[in-house]
Protein backbone atom coordinates (compact mmCIF):
# COMPACT_ATOMS: atom_id res chain seq x y z
CA UNK A 1 0.00 0.00 0.00
CA UNK A 2 2.73 2.37 0.86
CA UNK A 3 4.44 1.77 -2.50
CA UNK A 4 1.27 2.45 -4.41
CA UNK A 5 0.67 5.56 -2.40
CA UNK A 6 4.16 6.76 -3.23
CA UNK A 7 3.67 6.01 -6.91
CA UNK A 8 0.35 7.87 -6.95
CA UNK A 9 1.87 10.84 -5.20
CA UNK A 10 4.73 10.80 -7.74
CA UNK A 11 2.34 10.63 -10.66
CA UNK A 12 0.16 13.33 -9.17
CA UNK A 13 3.17 15.56 -8.72
CA UNK A 14 4.25 14.83 -12.24
CA UNK A 15 0.81 15.68 -13.56
CA UNK A 16 0.72 18.86 -11.53
CA UNK A 17 4.16 19.87 -12.74
CA UNK A 18 3.23 19.03 -16.32
CA UNK A 19 0.08 21.07 -16.08
CA UNK A 20 1.99 23.99 -14.73
CA UNK A 21 4.50 23.57 -17.53
CA UNK A 22 1.77 23.37 -20.11
CA UNK A 23 0.08 26.52 -18.87
CA UNK A 24 3.10 28.76 -19.30
CA UNK A 25 3.78 27.11 -22.67
CA UNK A 26 0.25 27.84 -23.67
CA UNK A 27 0.63 31.41 -22.39
CA UNK A 28 3.85 31.89 -24.32
CA UNK A 29 2.18 30.68 -27.49
CA UNK A 30 -0.73 33.02 -26.81
CA UNK A 31 1.53 35.92 -26.31
CA UNK A 32 3.30 35.00 -29.46
CA UNK A 33 0.02 34.88 -31.29
CA UNK A 34 -0.95 38.25 -29.81
CA UNK A 35 2.39 39.66 -30.85
CA UNK A 36 1.98 38.24 -34.30
CA UNK A 37 -1.44 39.85 -34.68
CA UNK A 38 -0.55 42.99 -32.75
CA UNK A 39 1.53 44.73 -35.50
CA UNK A 40 -1.21 44.27 -38.07
CA UNK A 41 -3.73 46.67 -36.47
CA UNK A 42 -0.98 49.19 -35.62
CA UNK A 43 0.15 50.68 -38.98
CA UNK A 44 2.37 53.27 -37.37
CA UNK A 45 5.57 51.28 -37.55
CA UNK A 46 4.82 50.27 -41.14
CA UNK A 47 4.12 53.91 -42.05
CA UNK A 48 7.28 54.95 -40.28
CA UNK A 49 9.21 52.44 -42.33
CA UNK A 50 7.51 53.76 -45.45
CA UNK A 51 8.37 57.34 -44.48
CA UNK A 52 11.94 56.31 -43.92
CA UNK A 53 11.94 54.62 -47.30
CA UNK A 54 10.24 57.69 -48.82
CA UNK A 55 12.82 60.07 -47.38
CA UNK A 56 15.76 58.44 -49.16
CA UNK A 57 13.83 58.35 -52.42
CA UNK A 58 13.62 62.18 -52.74
CA UNK A 59 17.26 62.51 -51.73
CA UNK A 60 18.57 60.58 -54.72
CA UNK A 61 16.08 62.30 -56.95
CA UNK A 62 17.19 65.69 -55.64
CA UNK A 63 20.84 64.80 -55.97
CA UNK A 64 20.66 64.05 -59.71
CA UNK A 65 18.62 67.18 -60.17
CA UNK A 66 21.34 69.11 -58.41
CA UNK A 67 23.94 67.40 -60.57
CA UNK A 68 21.90 68.23 -63.63
CA UNK A 69 21.45 71.78 -62.40
CA UNK A 70 25.14 72.15 -61.65
CA UNK A 71 26.29 71.47 -65.23
CA UNK A 72 23.70 73.87 -66.62
CA UNK A 73 25.31 76.93 -64.98
CA UNK A 74 28.77 75.68 -65.96
CA UNK A 75 28.21 76.19 -69.70
CA UNK A 76 26.78 79.63 -69.01
CA UNK A 77 30.14 81.06 -67.86
CA UNK A 78 31.76 79.30 -70.81
CA UNK A 79 29.37 81.16 -73.09
CA UNK A 80 30.09 84.37 -71.25
CA UNK A 81 33.82 83.80 -71.71
CA UNK A 82 33.27 83.16 -75.38
CA UNK A 83 31.24 86.35 -75.56
CA UNK A 84 34.04 88.18 -73.82
CA UNK A 85 36.54 86.76 -76.26
CA UNK A 86 34.33 87.84 -79.13
CA UNK A 87 33.79 91.24 -77.57
CA UNK A 88 37.49 91.79 -76.84
CA UNK A 89 38.71 91.91 -80.46
CA UNK A 90 36.03 94.41 -81.47
CA UNK A 91 37.68 97.44 -79.76
CA UNK A 92 41.08 96.52 -81.20
CA UNK A 93 40.46 97.81 -84.76
CA UNK A 94 39.16 101.07 -83.26
CA UNK A 95 42.63 101.58 -82.16
CA UNK A 96 43.62 102.30 -85.60
CA UNK A 97 46.68 104.66 -85.52
CA UNK A 98 46.91 108.12 -87.24
CA UNK A 99 49.92 108.73 -89.43
CA UNK A 100 52.76 111.01 -88.38
CA UNK A 101 55.35 112.72 -90.47
CA UNK A 102 58.12 111.02 -88.55
CA UNK A 103 57.29 107.31 -88.84
CA UNK A 104 56.96 106.28 -85.21
CA UNK A 105 54.09 104.01 -84.14
CA UNK A 106 53.96 105.30 -80.56
CA UNK A 107 50.39 106.28 -79.62
CA UNK A 108 51.63 109.45 -77.96
CA UNK A 109 52.58 110.91 -81.34
CA UNK A 110 49.52 109.64 -83.18
CA UNK A 111 47.20 112.48 -82.19
CA UNK A 112 49.05 114.63 -84.75
CA UNK A 113 46.73 114.87 -87.75
CA UNK A 114 47.86 113.72 -91.14
CA UNK A 115 47.23 115.54 -94.39
CA UNK A 116 45.02 113.81 -96.93
CA UNK A 117 46.77 111.26 -99.10
CA UNK A 118 44.17 111.24 -101.86
CA UNK A 119 42.28 113.87 -103.83
CA UNK A 120 39.17 115.25 -102.22
CA UNK A 121 35.86 113.93 -103.60
CA UNK A 122 34.96 115.58 -106.87
CA UNK A 123 38.54 116.62 -107.63
CA UNK A 124 40.59 115.01 -110.36
CA UNK A 125 44.12 113.88 -109.58
CA UNK A 126 46.35 114.64 -112.55
CA UNK A 127 49.45 112.57 -113.31
CA UNK A 128 52.70 113.52 -111.65
CA UNK A 129 55.13 115.58 -113.71
CA UNK A 130 58.88 115.55 -114.17
CA UNK A 131 61.14 117.79 -116.25
CA UNK A 132 64.25 117.04 -118.24
CA UNK A 133 67.33 119.18 -117.46
CA UNK A 134 67.05 121.02 -120.78
CA UNK A 135 63.55 122.22 -119.76
CA UNK A 136 65.01 124.25 -116.88
CA UNK A 137 66.44 127.71 -117.52
CA UNK A 138 70.22 127.86 -117.02
CA UNK A 139 70.52 124.25 -115.88
CA UNK A 140 73.95 123.79 -117.49
CA UNK A 141 75.35 126.58 -115.32
CA UNK A 142 74.32 124.91 -112.06
CA UNK A 143 77.17 123.63 -109.86
CA UNK A 144 77.76 119.87 -110.29
CA UNK A 145 76.52 119.02 -106.78
CA UNK A 146 73.34 121.01 -107.34
CA UNK A 147 72.69 119.20 -110.62
CA UNK A 148 73.30 115.88 -108.86
CA UNK A 149 70.64 116.60 -106.22
CA UNK A 150 68.14 117.93 -108.77
CA UNK A 151 68.70 114.98 -111.12
CA UNK A 152 67.97 112.57 -108.25
CA UNK A 153 64.72 114.39 -107.50
CA UNK A 154 63.62 114.49 -111.14
CA UNK A 155 64.29 110.75 -111.44
CA UNK A 156 61.98 110.05 -108.49
CA UNK A 157 59.26 112.15 -110.11
CA UNK A 158 59.19 109.71 -113.06
CA UNK A 159 58.31 106.72 -110.82
CA UNK A 160 54.66 107.70 -110.29
CA UNK A 161 55.08 107.77 -106.52
CA UNK A 162 52.09 108.81 -104.42
CA UNK A 163 51.94 110.93 -101.29
CA UNK A 164 52.49 108.61 -98.33
CA UNK A 165 52.57 110.38 -94.98
CA UNK A 166 55.36 109.01 -92.78
CA UNK A 167 57.31 107.39 -95.62
CA UNK A 168 60.86 108.27 -96.66
CA UNK A 169 61.38 105.31 -98.98
CA UNK A 170 60.16 105.05 -102.60
CA UNK A 171 59.80 101.29 -102.11
CA UNK A 172 56.67 102.06 -100.08
CA UNK A 173 55.02 103.42 -103.22
CA UNK A 174 55.06 107.00 -101.96
CA UNK A 175 56.73 109.56 -99.71
CA UNK A 176 55.84 112.64 -97.71
CA UNK A 177 57.46 116.05 -98.22
CA UNK A 178 60.26 115.79 -95.67
CA UNK A 179 60.71 112.10 -96.53
CA UNK A 180 61.48 113.12 -100.11
CA UNK A 181 64.12 115.66 -98.95
CA UNK A 182 65.59 113.16 -96.52
CA UNK A 183 65.85 110.39 -99.13
CA UNK A 184 67.32 112.56 -101.91
CA UNK A 185 69.95 114.18 -99.68
CA UNK A 186 70.85 110.90 -97.95
CA UNK A 187 71.41 109.29 -101.36
CA UNK A 188 73.72 112.15 -102.35
CA UNK A 189 76.10 112.25 -99.41
CA UNK A 190 74.29 114.41 -96.81
CA UNK A 191 74.30 111.89 -94.00
CA UNK A 192 73.40 114.44 -91.30
CA UNK A 193 70.10 115.59 -92.82
CA UNK A 194 67.25 115.32 -90.28
CA UNK A 195 64.09 113.35 -91.03
CA UNK A 196 61.21 115.81 -90.46
CA UNK A 197 60.66 119.26 -91.97
CA UNK A 198 60.89 121.12 -88.66
CA UNK A 199 64.34 119.74 -87.91
CA UNK A 200 65.44 120.26 -91.50
CA UNK A 201 64.57 123.92 -91.00
CA UNK A 202 66.65 123.99 -87.80
CA UNK A 203 69.49 122.26 -89.68
CA UNK A 204 69.55 125.04 -92.29
CA UNK A 205 69.17 127.82 -89.70
CA UNK A 206 72.07 126.57 -87.62
CA UNK A 207 74.30 126.58 -90.70
CA UNK A 208 73.53 130.30 -91.16
CA UNK A 209 72.15 129.78 -94.66
CA UNK A 210 68.52 130.82 -94.14
CA UNK A 211 66.66 133.75 -95.73
CA UNK A 212 63.35 134.74 -94.14
CA UNK A 213 60.49 135.95 -96.35
CA UNK A 214 57.76 138.21 -95.00
CA UNK A 215 56.41 139.52 -98.28
CA UNK A 216 53.58 137.86 -100.18
CA UNK A 217 54.75 139.16 -103.53
CA UNK A 218 56.73 136.83 -105.76
CA UNK A 219 58.83 139.70 -107.14
CA UNK A 220 59.92 140.83 -103.67
CA UNK A 221 63.58 141.67 -103.13
CA UNK A 222 63.54 138.93 -100.47
CA UNK A 223 63.87 136.39 -103.31
CA UNK A 224 66.96 138.01 -104.85
CA UNK A 225 69.27 135.41 -103.31
CA UNK A 226 67.09 132.38 -104.07
CA UNK A 227 69.18 129.74 -105.89
CA UNK A 228 68.40 126.33 -107.45
CA UNK A 229 68.91 123.56 -104.92
CA UNK A 230 67.71 125.71 -102.00
CA UNK A 231 65.27 124.21 -99.51
CA UNK A 232 61.87 125.94 -99.26
CA UNK A 233 59.90 125.98 -95.99
CA UNK A 234 56.23 126.54 -95.04
CA UNK A 235 54.25 126.52 -91.83
CA UNK A 236 50.53 126.01 -91.22
CA UNK A 237 49.95 123.55 -94.07
CA UNK A 238 48.19 121.34 -91.52
CA UNK A 239 47.50 121.46 -87.81
CA UNK A 240 50.32 120.13 -85.68
CA UNK A 241 51.89 121.15 -82.39
CA UNK A 242 55.65 121.36 -82.94
CA UNK A 243 58.47 123.81 -82.39
CA UNK A 244 59.52 125.27 -84.78
CA UNK A 245 56.10 125.00 -86.45
CA UNK A 246 57.45 124.10 -89.92
CA UNK A 247 55.15 121.65 -91.72
CA UNK A 248 56.25 121.55 -95.38
CA UNK A 249 59.47 121.61 -97.43
CA UNK A 250 60.59 121.26 -101.07
CA UNK A 251 63.63 121.80 -103.32
CA UNK A 252 63.75 124.82 -105.60
CA UNK A 253 64.52 123.92 -109.25
CA UNK A 254 64.67 127.31 -110.99
CA UNK A 255 62.41 128.47 -113.83
CA UNK A 256 60.51 126.37 -116.32
CA UNK A 257 61.56 127.27 -119.90
CA UNK A 258 58.05 126.80 -121.21
CA UNK A 259 56.09 128.79 -118.64
CA UNK A 260 58.93 131.02 -117.31
CA UNK A 261 57.52 130.33 -113.82
CA UNK A 262 59.46 129.28 -110.77
CA UNK A 263 59.17 125.56 -110.16
CA UNK A 264 60.09 123.21 -107.33
CA UNK A 265 60.16 119.47 -106.71
CA UNK A 266 59.05 117.32 -103.81
CA UNK A 267 56.04 115.43 -102.52
CA UNK A 268 52.68 117.13 -102.00
CA UNK A 269 49.08 116.24 -101.26
CA UNK A 270 47.47 118.60 -103.75
CA UNK A 271 49.76 121.39 -104.96
CA UNK A 272 49.52 122.35 -108.59
CA UNK A 273 51.66 122.35 -111.69
CA UNK A 274 50.37 124.12 -114.78
CA UNK A 275 47.08 124.77 -112.93
CA UNK A 276 46.35 121.10 -112.19
CA UNK A 277 46.55 119.44 -108.79
CA UNK A 278 48.98 116.57 -108.29
CA UNK A 279 49.26 114.03 -105.47
CA UNK A 280 52.67 112.57 -104.83
CA UNK A 281 56.27 113.11 -105.98
CA UNK A 282 56.19 115.65 -108.79
CA UNK A 283 57.29 119.01 -110.10
CA UNK A 284 55.11 121.88 -108.81
CA UNK A 285 54.74 125.60 -109.40
CA UNK A 286 56.44 127.64 -106.69
CA UNK A 287 53.99 130.33 -105.70
CA UNK A 288 53.21 132.09 -102.46
CA UNK A 289 49.99 131.12 -100.65
CA UNK A 290 47.16 133.67 -100.36
CA UNK A 291 46.65 135.59 -97.11
CA UNK A 292 45.23 133.52 -94.24
CA UNK A 293 41.45 133.24 -94.21
CA UNK A 294 41.28 131.79 -90.71
CA UNK A 295 42.04 133.17 -87.29
CA UNK A 296 44.05 130.03 -86.51
CA UNK A 297 47.50 130.47 -88.09
CA UNK A 298 48.20 126.75 -87.69
CA UNK A 299 45.84 125.89 -90.52
CA UNK A 300 46.77 128.85 -92.78
CA UNK A 301 49.72 128.03 -95.06
CA UNK A 302 52.48 130.63 -94.85
CA UNK A 303 55.78 130.60 -96.73
CA UNK A 304 58.53 131.11 -94.16
CA UNK A 305 61.70 131.31 -96.24
CA UNK A 306 64.48 129.38 -97.97
CA UNK A 307 68.05 128.36 -97.33
CA UNK A 308 71.13 126.60 -98.68
CA UNK A 309 71.62 122.92 -98.00
CA UNK A 310 74.45 122.84 -95.43
CA UNK A 311 77.67 121.80 -97.17
CA UNK A 312 76.34 122.42 -100.67
CA UNK A 313 77.98 125.05 -102.83
CA UNK A 314 74.94 126.44 -104.65
CA UNK A 315 76.64 129.36 -106.39
CA UNK A 316 75.25 129.80 -109.89
CA UNK A 317 74.95 132.49 -112.49
CA UNK A 318 71.21 132.94 -112.18
CA UNK A 319 67.93 131.25 -111.48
Amino acid sequence: MALKTIIRCFLLGALLSGASAVQPAEESLGTKIKKAFAPAPTPTPARKHRKKKATPTPSPTASPRQKKASPTPSPSPIKSKSKRKKASPTPVPTESPAATETPSPSPAERPTPSPPERPAPGKKAWPNVSLSPDEIVGYDSYPPKVRQVIDAGLALATQNLGYSYGSADPKNGGMDCSGFIYYVLQQNGFADVPRDSSQQYVWVRKAGNFNAVLSRKEDSFEFDTLKPGDLLFWRGTYNIDRDPPITHTMIYLGRDKRTKKRVMIGSSDGRTYDGKQRWGVSVFDFKLPPPPQSGDAKISPVFVGYGRIPGLNAQSSGE
